[in-house]
């Protein structure tokens, strides 16, 4: 039995992440502030007598004895990290210096959880983990891109100078049960939108493209990363290679809902990438053969029908 610290545990990927270390015989400390978390998420855990909530807000220091720490604690949907971008750049940054100081005090292993966006709007198709990104650093998005890129920065130098055992995925289109409603993301969005027989928002012409994963998948992948060897740190990408348009994925959801909802188009938002996809070789080579094995199609049901208890249709 492993004792395991999860920063922003009550996530929506935190608490699938919670749950899946919790099944497999370890000691969870889930820690959150209730930003974007909510209680919600895990209080089906709170009954294992080997589950520990504390709420805390990472920019602040933090004192626990662990073996690792998986680091996911920041907003990540644009309309919660644009909300309030000083404190997304201060969960990153000094959320990040914290969670090394406490790894490097302790001896303990920490995973951080990075994000595609550090590769901004790219200009490589699909994304290796050695392009280095196309970033607007004073765009409206920069408090989560740029405070990501800093964060993944603080981890590779950490490791460096102190000998801290670091690794780090970088996290593309997650989607599946327990997202925000209102987090402004396109799945959440297009389930919300049709589940209520609202019309589908879709920015720009509908034409660009998205790659999205289902959250089990992402979940086993960190914790493939955790266990590799120590020379590897990462980056590694984790994300599902296959690509949808906007106007693909809602004709999705419209099937999956069966909902009547028309498709409307709005102007994109500045600093929208055009195309995400990631490139994937590396996470199959290092993580055991690692890739997505749930397709849209499939995660969709599931979601879809989260939603539906959620808004008690």
């Amino acid at each position: 039995m492993k004792k395991i610290l999860v920063t922003g545990g009550a996530g929506f990927v935190g608490s699938h992440l919670c749950e899946r270390l919790l099944n497999e015989g370890n000691e969870v400390i889930c820690l959150d502030n209730y930003f974007t978390g909510s209680k919600n998420n895990i209080v089906h855990l709170l009954d294992n007598p080997f589950f520990e909530l504390i709420r805390h807000d990472i920019t602040m220091p933090f004192f626990i004895e662990v073996d690792e720490i998986y680091n996911l604690a920041c907003p990540a949907s644009p309309i919660h990290y644009q909300h309030n971008p000083i404190k997304t750049i201060k969960t990153s940054v000094m959320g990040s210096i914290n969670m090394l100081g406490l790894a490097k005090r302790i001896g303990a292993k920490i995973l951080h959880a990075s994000t595609s966006e550090v590769y901004g709007d790219p200009e490589q198709h699909p994304q290796k983990e050695s392009y280095w990104g196309n970033v607007n650093p004073i765009g409206t998005r920069s408090c989560y891109d740029e405070g990501k890129r800093c964060a993944e920065s603080l981890f590779v130098n950490y490791h460096l100078q102190n000998k801290v055992r670091i690794k780090i995925i970088r996290i593309f289109n997650t989607y599946g049960p327990r997202m925000h409603p209102n987090d402004g993301r396109v799945v959440s969005n297009f389930i919300v939108q049709a589940l209520k027989g609202e019309d589908i928002t879709i920015f720009g012409d509908g034409k660009q493209t998205r790659s999205f994963q289902y959250v089990d998948d992402l979940v086993e992948g960190m914790i493939r990363m955790m266990n590799t060897d120590e020379s590897f740190t990462g980056p590694v990408n984790i994300g599902n290679p296959g690509e949808f348009t906007m106007i693909e994925l809602a004709e999705k959801v419209l099937k999956t809902t069966g909902s009547k909802s028309k498709l409307v188009f709005l102007p994109l938002p500045a600093d929208d990438p055009t195309q995400r996809q990631p490139d994937i070789s590396l996470a199959k080579q290092m993580l055991n053969g690692w890739e997505p094995t749930i397709p849209l199609e499939e995660g969709l049901v599931k979601t879809v029908q989260y939603f539906k208890n959620l808004l008690n249709l």
